[in-house]
């Protein structure tokens, strides 16, 4: 049992997001260590894949580098993730296991459905097949029980059989032509390589997902890592062993909202005791930080959130407002002027890659 301190702990997840020094300097060393890169395609700042590229690698990563790595089949999009493509084998023993273990009733009802509707599906695999790749549009809607929801995919058939024939292994997603996804077979960029059985490849997917977190908590990685105590947080958790004891983090970064650092909101309040949530969908007037505000990352602590907007017609990166936490969670003492400092030439920096210049709006203290 490893006994660590708050502080311990959170040097263990920032160093294992790759946060730290030194920078990598590879994208796909980076996709390959984190195992999952999420595509979201929202820009206000910039697409969140880019920004948590850019805040490991920093100045010398350039967009065109991701897109290159999927369009030469480098990286492969599985779920809307960008995944790296020696992973895949093990994603396609979980897809082979369609619609997974257990007996929820939910399994059941969608392969009922994917049933109902299964001539509609073996037109898209033919029409592919012949014409591919093809987006929803383009494709053949033979569907006779449309699928229902409470969410945006009610009445959206098509796109919902594509999204669960990915999920068995049939399709996959393969580009964009304008806001639609382009969709082909998954036979013709899968490489040939051997699916290992299914117990295999989660015991591995959990192992890659704790040495990518360095520290997490849950009954599904029970049989990886080492379990762990943090001091002042409750549970047992489990650590990746080799970063138990490492160096110091030191740099100051701005992170994406959908960084994997704080993607998990209920570790990352646990950990880094720090309040933020993405407002993105919250009316105006509840907003606290701002539509998309980018959390900070200060060494080992998340200190505070800015909210910016890249507006490249008019050369600028739009700082509407930086937040300043305490630093180290509610009782830590406030920004220092080392602190501060540190976070503007980070918007500077972001300012200055994205190829405009930072301007302050007023009440932004510098």
């Amino acid at each position: 049992m490893h006994e660590l301190t708050r502080e311990q702990a959170r040097g263990i997840a920032v160093r294992a997001q790759l946060l730290a020094e030194p920078r990598p300097t590879d994208v796909l060393e980076v996709v390959a260590h984190l195992t999952l890169l999420q595509l979201d395609p929202t820009k206000v700042v910039v697409p969140s894949a880019h920004l948590v590229l850019w805040s490991r690698i920093g100045s010398g990563y350039e967009r065109t580098d991701l897109e290159d790595a999927l369009t030469a089949g480098e990286l492969v999009e599985i779920g809307g993730m960008a995944t790296p493509l020696p992973h895949v084998p093990l994603h396609r023993a979980v897809m082979a296991g369609w619609p997974g273990a257990g007996d929820r009733p939910w399994h059941a009802e969608v392969a009922g459905w994917v049933e109902d509707n299964d001539e509609c599906r073996r037109e898209i695999l033919e029409t592919l097949r012949q014409e591919g790749p093809l987006t929803a549009p383009d494709l053949p809607d033979a569907i006779v029980r449309p699928w229902t929801s409470s969410g945006w995919t009610h009445d959206k058939s098509v796109l919902k059989l594509l999204d669960i024939m990915a999920a068995r292994g049939e399709v996959l997603v393969v580009g964009r032509e304008g806001q639609h996804r382009l969709w082909d077979l998954a036979e013709r960029v899968f490489p040939d390589d051997p699916v290992p059985p299914m117990e295999e490849a989660t015991a591995e997917l959990r192992r890659l997902r704790l040495h990518s977190l360095g520290i997490d908590r849950g009954a599904k990685l029970a049989d990886v890592g080492e379990p762990a105590r943090i001091e002042g947080v409750r549970g047992t958790w489990r650590v990746d062993p080799s970063y138990v004891g490492a160096g110091a983090c030191t740099r100051t970064v701005l992170l994406s909202p959908l960084d994997r650092l704080v993607l998990d909101r209920a570790r990352m309040a646990a950990l880094f005791d720090f309040d933020y949530q993405l407002e993105q969908y919250k009316p105006v007037e509840r907003r606290r930080f701002g539509y998309w505000a980018l959390p900070v990352l200060h060494g080992h602590d998340l200190v505070g959130k800015v909210d910016c907007t890249a507006e490249p017609g008019e050369g600028v990166l739009r700082v509407d407002a930086v937040h300043e936490d305490p630093v180290g969670g509610p009782d830590g003492p406030p920004w220092t002027e080392e602190v501060r400092a540190a976070v503007h030439a980070e918007i500077d920096a972001l300012a200055t890659w994205l190829g405009v210049e930072a301007l302050l709006m007023p009440g932004v203290r510098r």
